[in-house]
């Protein structure tokens, strides 16, 4: 009996992870529901992603673009990462580092919804990740692109994760 429940929980397992909305390096759409961003580009490549019209998830989402195969992110690394940003609102691009040059920080030094979006990443790794208000820059917001309550829709490739 024991095994056979071994067996029917490994067999629900395997086709929960089999649903998930991963991708491997061709860097091709991906579309877990419809009102996540579809995403298109390769590693190191500016995304290319639009804000559903629709409402924002009220719960943090995470969908790996792009398995990588190096180190994996965990709440004390510092990250060497290159990110584009788009608020859900206007849909419009708000920052990307793509074309600037990456951004290095420790994980522990950035918004809530990094700091829990992003662990388990490996380098190497595209991540989408969709932040409501409350793990963003809530009720402040930040500056006139990010206004209060905005939810934050983010497309990160991890190049570097020490620690």
């Amino acid at each position: 009996m024991k095994k056979a429940l071994r067996t029917i929980l490994l067999f629900s397992l395997l086709a929960t992870l089999s649903a998930c909305g991963t991708n491997d390096e061709t860097g091709e759409s991906v579309t877990p529901s419809s009102n996540i961003p579809v995403v298109t580009g390769n590693f190191g490549e500016e995304p290319s992603f639009e804000i559903p019209l629709t409402d924002p998830p009220a719960e943090l989402q995470t969908v790996d673009l792009i398995l990588g195969t190096g180190a994996t992110v965990n709440a004390n690394s510092f990250l060497t990462v290159n990110y584009s940003l788009k608020a859900w609102t206007s849909g419009q691009l708000v920052e990307s580092s793509f074309a600037s040059g990456p951004a290095e920080f420790p994980l522990s030094g950035v918004i809530a919804g990094w700091q829990q979006g992003l662990l388990g990443v490996k380098e190497g790794g595209r991540r989408l990740l969709v932040i409501p208000p409350d793990l963003g820059y809530g009720d402040q917001g930040a500056g006139a692109a990010i206004p209060p309550g905005e939810t934050l829709v983010f497309v990160v490739d991890v190049i570097k994760a020490v620690g």
